[in-house]
């Protein structure tokens, strides 16, 4: 997808800006943001649309060209007050009262047709009073692989931001972790709320209890709608986000994803998967693996996921315990690793092609195809892949058969482990009637797509970009990714 750029057209006529954005984080007034402007780009190539998101908002994907998208979210035409958000945050452990929307901003918010509120957020798009001496850009890679994270967490199942379009703005930047000079971007994310933990830990250390009631009851107004007519509304919303954060974090461990910065001002006060820079997709079952070069004591490891969420909603408790008691928000507290270990066993269960599986050696087969993928190293996405691509009802009728013909057996070689691990799985599958072994190769199918963003797979669609300016390995890829290829 490439664009040239084009005339300016009248704004009444961009559906993208005619839809119905709603004030609702704007009117919470001054307190929360500070105005921005947005950056004038020397140029303007659309490199992505999300039209799967078009007719989320009610849009005819035909009547929105990618010239409304350059006028609407890279020449930013037609809307504001444009609004950076204010918010402080722990960062690796250490309190950072100098954050805020450095690179970003919050474009608006819309109803989409399933009558929820989702926010516009920028990434790229210039310099905001919370830069902190950054020039406010996103480089071309960044967007790119945001766009990759955002659409295969979304196709895995994981709760997650998507990115509503990408544009590359024609200017050169200077990074110091890739090769200089190069291209830059700005993104526009959709995502259920701007709002993070970190926005909550500014208002207790700025010792404003009044700012930090007005902001939950607006969150509870807005996200947790079901709540408000609760005597106990604000206890009910701090135990409903800890299992939501404790269901997303399940999401991440089961899909074989590590975030990388688990930093307060990273986690979403809806629960939600969002804003993915050293992300990584773990090759093998490693739990000290490390996304971030930077990490360097592995404190955001992919095994450290659980408990650093965990310490992430324990750390929420300080300002927000000026509106609820300690006591509850501990009892809500207390029900994560249930929360967890409940949603982590339901999906993994799901990757090993059981819907529901109630029998007693459920959780030894779990137990067990851990022990294997940690002990063999054998590829964690590469495993479930094989599993859903040879799956056969002869494996019903002998362990021998299970995984036969894949490409498992010859990678382990001689392994005790693999071969228990086969006639559980084999013992399990007779529980099933003949008829049933369809449900679970459509199971296996479902959950354990074909596609997985390891490294080298985004090396090598950026190479071409970089090298020749061919995008159509990444159209190809996204195209993968979106149909479970």
């Amino acid at each position: 997808m490439t664009l040239a750029e084009t005339p300016n057209h009248d704004n009444s006529l961009n559906p993208l800006l005619t839809l119905n954005y709603e004030p609702a984080l704007e009117s919470l007034g001054d307190d929360y943001y500070d105005e921005v402007a947005a950056e004038e780009f020397p140029q303007h190539i659309l490199r992505w649309r999300n039209d799967a998101l078009l007719s989320h908002l009610g849009l005819d994907i035909q009547a929105v060209t990618d010239e409304h998208f350059i006028n609407a979210f890279g020449k930013f035409q037609g809307r504001k007050p444009l609004i950076a958000l204010r918010y402080h945050g722990y960062q690796f452990g250490n309190y950072n009262p100098y954050l805020g929307d450095g690179r970003g901003f919050l474009y608006g918010q819309v109803r989409a047709s399933n009558g929820e509120l989702y926010d516009f957020g920028t990434k790229g798009s210039g310099r905001t009073p919370y830069s902190r001496g950054g020039d406010g850009m996103l480089t071309l890679k960044g967007g790119v692989r945001e766009v990759l994270a955002a659409e295969a967490l979304h196709q895995m199942g994981v709760r997650t931001s998507r990115c509503f379009t990408m544009i590359e703005t024609g200017l050169s930047l200077w990074r110091g972790d890739e090769p200089s000079p190069t291209r830059s971007s700005v993104m526009v994310r959709m995502s259920s709320s701007h709002i993070r933990f970190g926005t909550f830990e500014r208002f207790h250390y700025l010792q404003r209890p009044d700012l930090t009631k007005k902001l939950l009851d607006h969150v509870i107004e807005y996200y947790y709608r079901h709540l408000i007519s609760q005597k106990d509304k604000y206890a009910l919303f701090y135990a409903e986000l800890v299992q939501r954060v404790a269901e997303l974090v399940a999401q991440w461990m089961a899909a074989g994803f590590c975030h990388g910065v688990l930093n307060t001002d990273n986690m979403s006060i809806t629960g939600e998967s969002f804003d993915y820079g050293p992300y990584s997709f773990i090759p093998t079952y490693d739990p000290y693996f490390t996304a971030a070069y930077f990490d360097y004591y592995k404190r955001y490891c992919y095994g450290h996921q659980p408990n650093i969420c965990q310490w992430n909603l324990e750390m929420l408790q300080e300002p927000l315990k000026a509106i609820i008691e300690l006591t509850d928000m501990e009892a809500g507290l207390a029900s994560f690793n249930d929360y967890y270990g409940t949603e982590y066993r339901r999906l993994m269960l799901k990757k090993l092609g059981f819907e529901q599986l109630n029998h007693p050696e459920a959780d030894e087969l779990l137990e067990l195809t851990i022990t294997f993928l940690k002990e063999s190293q054998v590829g964690y996405h590469l495993f479930f892949s094989e599993m859903a691509r040879t799956f056969s009802a002869k494996w019903r009728d002998d362990p021998a058969c299970v995984l036969h013909n894949s490409e498992i057996g010859p990678a382990v070689g001689t392994s005790a482990i693999f071969d228990n691990w086969c006639i559980l799985y084999h013992k399990i599958l007779n529980h099933f009637d003949l008829d049933e072994m369809a449900v679970i190769t459509q199971t296996l199918a479902q959950h354990n797509p074909k596609t997985v963003l390891l490294r080298p797979v985004i090396e090598s669609i950026w190479q071409p970009i970089a090298e020749a300016n061919d995008w159509q390995y990444f159209t190809d890829l996204i195209h993968q990714i979106q149909s479970k290829q």
